[in-house]
């Protein structure tokens, strides 16, 4: 289809993760492999804080969040890449392309902004304990979690709609998904736009995140006991842990020079951010939290039982 001056693309042609097909067997079984520890360690950590009364506090809840976030980020384009791994040039149309794209961006600058909300959660908890309660009651939770899917919901619909519309007959997307920085690199219309939302929808929140713990730092160094430094420290350490691995991949992404062509680099960060961002982060929840490990066992031996 074309018009005067440009051509409609009404399909994409997605490149992959490799053009060799002894590779691509290799990524499919660490695929593979990542999406089932993703689908398990999520789906495990949802339902151990829902059945668990003592895991219904303001910091589960949160993290219970988190996991449906990436629960749902996982199945979002890992399975249909999981396929194409078997196919040689796949295809995907347009509106199918933009769906994957936005949807992504939705998720996981949620997840930005829920990382923040869990950043002020523990600078409540470490800075103020004897108000915790009254501070982060489930009314300011719930209501933190709805402005925050509101404002990325907005933000994000907002930059759909800006986005570019002319691609000059581009139609071959040198990635394994629809990934917005490829998407964008085949654009021949106006593209600053689009560029700027992203930044506006990622970096905000991670500012808030460091003066917030700039915070909790100095009223750790307040507290005169090692032992109470040591309790206070290993209440965000699991958070901090998350927020290092989730904006690392993400600065590398996007905030290094940019090519004029996606790399096997920016395949492989996108990958990390991606896949191996929702399967870490249970692992991280779990394996540092007596809680979680608690009700999981809990769990074990009622089902026994049965």
């Amino acid at each position: 289809m074309t018009s005067t001056n440009e051509t409609v693309v009404i399909e994409f042609v997605l490149i992959g993760l490799s053009d060799q097909p002894r590779t691509q067997v290799i990524f499919f079984w660490l695929l593979l492999m990542v999406y089932l520890v993703s689908l398990l360690g999520n789906g495990l950590i949802i339902t151990l804080i829902i059945v668990d009364p003592q895991l219904h506090t303001p910091m589960y809840f949160f993290i219970c969040v988190l996991s449906l976030i990436d629960f749902i980020l996982i199945n979002t384009a890992l399975p249909e890449v999981l396929i194409n791994c078997f196919i040689y040039r796949p295809t995907i149309t347009f509106s199918r392309c933009l769906s994957q794209m936005y949807l992504g961006l939705l998720l996981v600058s949620t997840e930005c902004v829920v990382l923040a909300v869990m950043a002020y959660d523990r600078f409540a908890a470490i800075c103020k304990p004897l108000y915790y309660m009254q501070i982060m009651s489930w009314r300011l939770c719930i209501c933190l979690m709805a402005v925050s899917v509101g404002f990325t919901s907005l933000t994000t619909l907002t930059n759909a709609l800006l986005r570019p519309t002319n691609f000059c007959g581009q139609y071959v997307i040198n990635h394994f998904v629809c990934e917005l920085q490829s998407f964008l690199k085949l654009a021949c219309s106006d593209k600053q736009i689009s560029e700027i939302f992203i930044l506006f929808l990622l970096f905000p929140p991670f500012g808030f995140i460091i003066v917030t713990y700039i915070r909790i730092g100095l009223a750790i160094r307040r507290i005169s006991s090692t032992q109470g430094r040591r309790k206070a420290f290993s209440t965000c350490s699991s958070h901090l842990a998350v927020v290092s691995v989730f904006y690392g991949t993400i600065m590398i992404m996007y905030l290094r020079p940019k090519g004029k062509s996606v790399s096997e680099k920016d395949k492989i960060i996108s990958l990390a951010y991606g896949a191996l961002t929702p399967m870490l982060n249970p692992l991280i929840y779990s394996l540092r939290n007596k809680d979680v490990k608690g009700a999981f066992w809990k769990l074990v031996q009622r089902k026994i039982l049965m």
